[in-house]
C-alpha cells in the first residue's frame, strides 16, 4: 500500500523546529539576535522539508516570520504540516466505495 500523501516530515520533528523558534526568545536581550540567526536556517529547513513550491513558498513565510516582530508565536512547521497533511492530499487517492 503507497502513502498517500506527498512528501511530509514527521510531526515531531515540525513541532521540535517550531520550538526552536520560540527558544529564541528565552534570553530576554538576545531574542531579535537569535531571529536573525534562525531566520534563514528557518526558511532553508522548510523548503528541504517540504519541496517543491509549497516549500519555497512556506520557506519564504517563515523566513519573514522569523525576523518580523510580534510573529514568532506563528508555528510555521505545524501550520505547514497540517497543510500538507489535510489540504494538499493528492485527489484520487482517497478510500473509494464502489457503488454496484
Amino acid at each position: 500500500m503507497t502513502n498517500s500523501y506527498p512528501k511530509t516530515p514527521s510531526l515531531l520533528i515540525c513541532l521540535a523546529l517550531d520550538l526552536v523558534g520560540y527558544f529564541t526568545y528565552a534570553i530576554p536581550v538576545l531574542g531579535e539576535f537569535g531571529d536573525l540567526i534562525w531566520a534563514p536556517i528557518s526558511g532553508l529547513l522548510f523548503f528541504k522539508l517540504f519541496g517543491g513550491w509549497k516549500g519555497a513558498l512556506g520557506g519564504f513565510f517563515a523566513f519573514a516570520e522569523e525576523l518580523l516582530p510580534f510573529t514568532d508565536f506563528i508555528p510555521s512547521f505545524t501550520l505547514g504540516w497540517l497543510a500538507q497533511r489535510f489540504l494538499f492530499r493528492k485527489p484520487g487517492n482517497a478510500l473509494t466505495i464502489n457503488a454496484r
